[in-house]
Parts: structure tokens; C-alpha cells; sequence
């Protein structure tokens, strides 16, 4: 019997990614030379492993240690130490002055060697700290903030890695019209050539159509040069060796990019509040620099603590007795040299600016959706008329032909045909593109990346 597993297409992918990672010198492993890639793909991975996605991930990881550290100040904290030692001391530095006996030698300044063995456990425990609590709220905000941060990082990720995919497909569409070029421009030579062999046509004609011609095979060397550029910067939003190249399985149609934002501005706005992330991450800064500046307020009040230790002491070990110590600590801060208020005034300083940064982001994320918006519009727009332009092209370079068949014109109205229709492919490729990369604005616009398809 046979058993057959079928990975999905995104985890061979991310599979196949990985292990391009890790195969020395940059080459690519055997048979995994072309991936085959789509746009959601694209997305998907690159908020997963690329740069931006995981530093912004390991700050997250930092902010987590930082709460770990702030919460260690109220648990108990418990240590052991034992030591055995032989001293002496100057009794003279005890401030006291020992009787001597009559008839006898004073007693000495000198006191030892003596021996002194000490085993002990000590624990201390913070019974009241206002500032700790809110220093630990301040981290825990700060990790909150981290974590939307994080989430902010993946949409950029996703976001640069749409646009290098898009960019990969406009060359890609780019390279594939300059081939019809040179095919058109081609199949010009031969009937030039066929026109002037029959008499109809003159030398200059055949001249003109071969000028053509190598024209054209130079825009497809430029444009295969731009698509495997547009390759790398791919492979390099995606955090894969920028050897690795992809078979794009998506083509500049005019749903591509598509995503669950609204394409109505008030919704997106309202859309937008609830789900950007860098939104959520500023709003818990805010708040974050205000716990700070609550945990500083806070030092002005009382602490409390708690210590006692437990052990051995003697000579030695052998003859050591149990000893023991129990306190209980009020510490009341009276002055510090101002230093604290120095510290408020930064922190309120820090404050109005992450107030003001939010407000800022908040007005930014408005107009990067009217932007996005009227961007999209247009699109539309030089979408159709791109599609027009082509079809008028194609019907005038038709006609144009016709006519140098029929020998009552020559190709030179063929060549500037052939120009236009150049131009107007060219057009139609840029307005889908557009089209396409104002659909991605929009989607990060509304903090919705990871839906682009």
C-alpha cells in the first residue's frame, strides 16, 4: 500500500525558502531552482520571515524580558551564603576602652586570629511597593505596544513584499509585450522584403523595417535585464537568497490586490481605527509613558519589607549554633536632590510628544486613505482607456499593414503604427500596475495586508 502526502502549496514554499537559507555559498538546493509564488503567497511569507518582520518580533521578545524584570522586584527574593574565615581585629576601632588588672599587662590592641564559620539563608519579600506595581504596569504596557508594533512590522513586510511582487510582474509583462514587439517588427521585415522583391516597395522600406527590428530586440534585452532585477528585489523583500527565483502564478489582471478594506473612505477611516496596528501600538505608548510617569509619582510614597535570615555560626562548623534575624522596614523617601522631578518633567515631556505622534498617525492614516482612494479611482480610469488605446493600436497597425500590401502607402505608417501600439501596450501595463499598487496603499491604509490576494 501506498501513502501519499500532499503539503499545501504555501508550506512546500516556506519549506523550500528555508532550505535555500541554509545551503552554503548561496546556491540554490537541487530542483528548486523556481518557486512558484503568488501574491498572497508573497504576503504570507514575508510577514513571517522577513527582516522587518522578525527584528520587530525580537523587540517584542525584549519587551517581554523587561516585564519579566519588573515583576521580579515584588517576589520574594531568597539567597545562601557560607563562609569560614580566620581574622583578627583592633579592638581599639570598637571605640572602647577595656579595663586592665593591676599587675597585669593592658589588654591588647591586637584581638586574634580567631576562627568564624557561618552558614546562612536569607529572604527578603516586598510587602508594600507602589512604584513597582507600576513600574510592572508600564512594562506590561510596553509589551502591549511592542506586540501591536510587531503586528505593525508584518503589515510593512506584507506591504513591501506586495509591491516587489507587483514590480515583478510588471516587468515580467513588460518583457512579454516587447516580445510581441519583436515578433511584430519581424513579421514587418518579411513582408518589406517581400514588397520590394515583388516591386512594389522600395529598398528604404526594407531598411526601416530591419531598423525596427533591432530596435525592438534591444527593448527586450533592457527588459529581460529589468525583469531579473525586479527578481532579486523580490527574493529580497522576502528574506530568501537573492539567487532563489519564482514562477509568478498571478498576472497583472485588473482584481488583483484585492482585500477586505472598504473602498468607501468613511468606512475604511472607522475600518482603519479598529484594525491598523501601528494605531493600537501608538495608543499603547500613550499610555505606557504615562504608566512611567505614574511609577516615578509613586517612589514618594512609603515601601515596606520584609527580611530574615537563618543559620549557623561558631568557630567552626562542628560547634556552630543556629542563629537567626527577622525585620520589617518602612523607607520613606523625603528628598532626593529633585532628581525625581526631573524626572516627571522629562516623562510629561515624553508624554505630550507620543500624545502628539498618535494624533499625527491617526491624522496620516485619514489621508493615506483619501490618497489611496483617489489613486484607485484614477486607476480605473487609465485602465479602460489603456484598454482602448490598445485596441485602437492593434486595428491601426492592421490597416497600416493593409495599406503597404496593397501598395498604396508605405511602411513607414506601418512603423509609426507599430510605435503607437509599443506605447500603448506599455500604457495598459502601467495602469493595471497602478491599478494593482492602489489597491495594496489601500489595504495597508486600512491595516489589512495580510487579506491582499
Amino acid at each position: 500500500m501506498k501513502i501519499r502526502f500532499r503539503a499545501a502549496p504555501a508550506f512546500r514554499l516556506a519549506v523550500s525558502l528555508a532550505l535555500s537559507l541554509l545551503i552554503p555559498g548561496g546556491a540554490s538546493p537541487a530542483g528548486a531552482a523556481t518557486l512558484r509564488l503568488s501574491l498572497a503567497d508573497a504576503v504570507g511569507l514575508a510577514s513571517r520571515q522577513a527582516p522587518a518582520a522578525t527584528l520587530a518580533g525580537l523587540d517584542l521578545r525584549a519587551a517581554e524580558a523587561r516585564r519579566a524584570e519588573a515583576r521580579s522586584t515584588l517576589f520574594p527574593s531568597i539567597s545562601g551564603a557560607a563562609s569560614e574565615a580566620n581574622r583578627t581585629f583592633n579592638s581599639r576601632t570598637l571605640g572602647l576602652e577595656f579595663p586592665s588588672i593591676p599587675g597585669q599587662p593592658p589588654f591588647p590592641a591586637l584581638v586574634g586570629p580567631f576562627d568564624v564559620a557561618d552558614a546562612r539563608l536569607r529572604a527578603s519579600e516586598t510587602l508594600f511597593d507602589p512604584a513597582g506595581w507600576a513600574r510592572l504596569h508600564a512594562a506590561g504596557l510596553g509589551v502591549e505596544s511592542s506586540r501591536a508594533a510587531r503586528s505593525a512590522g508584518d503589515e510593512n513586510a506584507a506591504q513591501a513584499a506586495a509591491i516587489a511582487y507587483l514590480g515583478a510582474l510588471r516587468a515580467t509583462a513588460l518583457l512579454e509585450a516587447r516580445k510581441s514587439d519583436e515578433s511584430l517588427a519581424a513579421s514587418l521585415v518579411d513582408l518589406a522584403e517581400s514588397q520590394w522583391k515583388a516591386g512594389v516597395a522600395p529598398k528604404i522600406d526594407v531598411t526601416r523595417a530591419q531598423t525596427q527590428l533591432s530596435a525592438a530586440r534591444f527593448a527586450v534585452i533592457q527588459t529581460r535585464n529589468q525583469a531579473d532585477r525586479a527578481g532579486i528585489e523580490l527574493a529580497r523583500a522576502l528574506g530568501a537568497d537573492p539567487t532563489q527565483r519564482f514562477e509568478l502564478a498571478d498576472s497583472l489582471s485588473e482584481s488583483l490586490g484585492r482585500s477586505s478594506a472598504p473602498d468607501e473612505a468613511t468606512a475604511a477611516v472607522a475600518f482603519a481605527a479598529a484594525h491598523r496596528p501601528d494605531l493600537a501600538a501608538a495608543d499603547a505608548e500613550v499610555r505606557r509613558t504615562r504608566a512611567e510617569r505614574s511609577a516615578t509619582r509613586a517612589e514618594r510614597l512609603p515601601r515596606i519589607d520584609a527580611a530574615g535570615d537563618w543559620g549557623l555560626s561558631g568557630q567552626s562548623f562542628g560547634d556552630a549554633i543556629t542563629t537567626r534575624e527577622v525585620s520589617l522596614a518602612v523607607t520613606v523617601p523625603i528628598l532626593d536632590g529633585f532628581r525625581r522631578e526631573g524626572r516627571i518633567a522629562e516623562q510629561t515631556a515624553l508624554l505630550d510628544q507620543a500624545t502628539v505622534r498618535a494624533g499625527d498617525l491617526k491624522s496620516r492614516v485619514s489621508a493615506e486613505i483619501e490618497e489611496a482612494l483617489l489613486d484607485l479611482g484614477s486607476a480605473h480610469e487609465q485602465v479602460a482607456l489603456g484598454r482602448d488605446r490598445v485596441r485602437l493600436a492593434e486595428e491601426e497597425v492592421n490597416e497600416a499593414r493593409d495599406r503597404f500590401k496593397s501598395g498604396v502607402a508605405g511602411n513607414i505608417e506601418v512603423i509609426n503604427a507599430q510605435s503607437s501600439l509599443d506605447q500603448a501596450r506599455a500604457a495598459d501595463i502601467d495602469a493595471r500596475y497602478a491599478m494593482a499598487l492602489a489597491r495594496i496603499a489601500l489595504a495597508r491604509a486600512a491595516g489589512v495586508m495580510q487579506s491582499v490576494k
